[in-house]
């Protein structure tokens, strides 16, 4: 059987295929040789230059030590307090609510019920600084809140300094009353 009897020619077949080949092969030609001969290209050196800063900048964040052992009543909100809460929360809370308090850590994604979102608030216990010290203390029974009293007092009102500072949802403290709770404690 012949090209002709079957009405099939060979010469007609694909014809737009090996154009959009044979411009791409061009193109990638082009393409290579503007790349090589013309592009001024990346400066690598600039990129390093940026990522060493970068690192040294967040180093520096982490390594500020913010000294909280000189503060006399750690119930009183400042910034010290706040940077050191930040600092604990890295480290005990992120795992669980994330690491801008979301709710949305790598561990709190198989937990049920989910952690809290920090920065909604809606409080089980209520939102305030004393609230939110005997919930760090004691857990929440029937979540997976666990108790946080092994922690020091300081890092405990720093955490709860710092969840305060983070959270939309933040009921006033009545100061004589968290005062007199603070030192009972």
């Amino acid at each position: 059987m012949s090209d002709q009897d079957s009405g099939y020619s060979y010469g007609d077949y694909n014809k737009s295929g090996f154009f959009i080949f044979v411009f791409s092969f061009a193109f990638s030609i082009l393409f290579f040789v503007y790349l090589g001969y013309f592009h001024e290209g990346v400066d690598l050196k600039e990129i390093n230059e940026q990522a060493t800063a970068l690192k040294a900048q967040a180093a520096a964040e982490d390594a500020k030590v913010v000294d909280v052992s000189g503060v006399e009543n750690p119930w009183v909100t400042s910034e010290d307090m706040i940077a050191h809460g930040k600092k604990v929360y890295s480290a005990q809370c992120a795992v669980c609510h994330g690491n801008s308090g979301l709710g949305n850590g790598p561990a709190g994604k198989s937990l049920n019920p989910p952690p809290r979102n920090l920065v909604e608030g809606g409080w089980v216990k209520g939102g305030t600084s004393k609230e939110l010290f005997l919930t760090l203390t004691n857990g929440l029974a029937g979540t997976s809140m666990a108790a946080f009293g092994h922690l020091s007092k300081t890092d405990r009102w720093g955490l709860v300094h710092y969840v305060r500072s983070i959270t939309k949802d933040k009921p006033e403290d009545d100061a004589a009353a968290l005062e007199a709770f603070a030192k009972e404690q």
